[in-house]
């Protein structure tokens, strides 16, 4: 009966390990999906004109004249296109500008 009952002990024991490396591995799983780069997509409309968008891209990201034409072109010929990748807290700045003039977008992580 004694080692009955140590046997439970044990796999009480053991079940609260198993509990603490499972939420150890959510923790590492959580963390890891915040260090991945994270995505910034613009989407074409029939609102606004290139030069609108070539302006709030420059504004937005800091990108040359000549960047911006090609993704406003990007945007125009494939639908949507990848404006910037990097962290979170980066693609939400942006993405706050982009929306100044209510451009389409989306934040992928």
């Amino acid at each position: 009966m004694f080692l009955l009952a140590q046997h439970i002990d044990e796999l009480v024991l053991s079940g609260t390990e198993v509990e603490k490396n499972t939420e150890t591995k959510e923790k590492e799983e959580v963390e890891e999906a915040v260090d991945t780069p994270w995505r910034l997509i613009l989407y074409d409309d029939d609102i606004h004109t290139f030069d609108e968008v070539i302006s709030q891209l420059m504004k937005a990201t800091g990108c040359s004249l000549s960047e911006a034409e090609d993704k406003t072109w990007k945007v125009h010929n494939e639908g949507k296109a990848l404006v910037h990748e990097g962290e979170f807290e980066e693609c939400l700045r942006i993405d706050g500008v982009l929306k100044e003039i209510q451009l389409v977008t989306e934040i992928k992580g």
